[in-house]
């Protein structure tokens, strides 16, 4: 108990691995903290995403599950993987001895799966949190054991029952703070999430003789991942575009609020930051995401009229003119920006957190909004 007799709350977020797992869980955490600046927050998970540089920087602790994923995996993968159990299972019921939490969060990915099962196995609270409109295996897999489920989008609702709220995909308020465009050229910022997307940063650099050649006031910030940086740089530098290329963008919040337009992927994350920002997208949905969930993401933003959608087999012939029309309309970037804003939910960490608070027995069920 702490000084104001309320008790020092301990919550686990299980998952990670990519930054549409790993943001929201952030967000929440913060909300967290801001409620409670005694609470005890951990996060878990393989360490071998962006975790590692993420976390030390949000100033989180990372407690590190031996794990490999399933998904889309060779038989001699997945039989690693199951040599490996043993040892995932040992480090999970280690973490959660060491840090006794009163809640497990599982944000999806699959070093979420062991952590959140034994932690409901074992009799604690969990939860997870789903931010795609069609659930990944991991939280598809988990669904019968959990107590409760954040879901951004009314369709994944049903994949878990009475179980689900629909409380919005949690951002970092950084993304909601009000700027305009910048005014210096027509700003376009990048993104292939976290990891980068190798079809999306070559048809960029493919495009960007016609980019430089019809807007010369141009001026791109594009995040490529680590595999297609300097190719990236190259390519802009010699089609004269003025570029600035990351592997990783650290001020992604900041990029984005001061962009004219975004090109993305339809990644749940980078989407609800879209919204939050208030920024016209073009759209290019993965195609080979899991259970098509980016078309369906894709789809919500298109049919509210805040991004136009760009399929990826028709990505090199349709960018250039795509992009350029969007640009050279103002009227219709502050139209598609309005209607971003509208799919926003800046309540959306508070409302699990209000759930994690019930789920801990510091408030009765039903009293508060969660």
């Amino acid at each position: 108990m702490t000084g104001d007799s309320r008790p020092a709350l301990g919550v686990v977020f299980a998952g990670g691995g990519t930054g549409g797992h790993l943001f929201p869980g952030v967000a929440v955490a913060r909300e967290v903290l801001r409620r409670r600046p005694e609470a005890r927050v951990f996060f878990v998970g393989a360490g071998r995403g962006i975790e590692n540089r993420v976390l030390a920087r949000e100033g989180f602790r990372l407690e590190r599950v031996r794990s490999l994923g399933l998904m889309g995996k060779s038989l001699g993968a997945i039989g690693r993987a199951a040599a490996l159990a043993p040892v995932t299972i040992v480090d999970a019921l280690t973490v959660l001895r060491r840090t006794r939490p009163d809640v497990v969060v599982g944000l999806g990915g699959y070093s979420a799966g062991p952590v959140v099962l034994l932690a409901a196995l074992g009799g604690r609270p969990t939860m997870l949190m789903e931010q795609n409109a069609v659930p990944g295996i991991t939280n598809r897999l988990l669904a019968p054991v959990v107590r409760a489920a954040a879901v951004s989008y009314d369709a994944a609702a049903a994949y878990f029952g009475a179980k689900a709220f629909v409380a919005g995909n949690p951002v970092r308020d950084a993304f909601f703070d009000p700027a305009p465009p910048s005014g210096e050229g027509l700003r376009v910022l990048v993104l292939g999430g976290s990891q980068g997307a190798h079809t999306l940063n070559e048809a960029l650099v493919g495009a960007a003789p016609a980019l430089a050649a019809a807007e010369p006031r141009l001026v791109l910030t594009h995040q490529t991942g680590e595999r297609d940086v300097e190719a990236v740089r190259d390519g802009y530098r010699a089609a004269g575009v003025t570029a600035r290329v990351e592997p990783f963008l650290d001020t992604v919040a900041d990029d984005m609020r001061l962009a004219d337009a975004v090109v993305c992927r339809a990644g749940a994350t980078t989407l609800a930051e879209v919204a939050a920002s208030g920024r016209p997208a073009l759209i290019v949905p993965l195609p080979r995401a899991a259970n098509d969930h980016q078309r369906r993401n894709a789809a919500v933003f298109a049919d509210a009229g805040a991004a136009d959608v760009v399929e990826e087999a028709a990505l090199q012939a349709d960018l250039a003119p795509r992009l350029l029309a969007l640009l050279g309309d103002a009227g219709r970037r502050s139209a598609m920006a309005g209607a971003a804003r509208g799919l926003a939910r800046p309540d959306a960490a508070r409302r699990v957190v209000d759930r994690i608070e019930r789920l801990a027995g510091l408030v009765p069920a039903g009293g508060n909004g969660g």
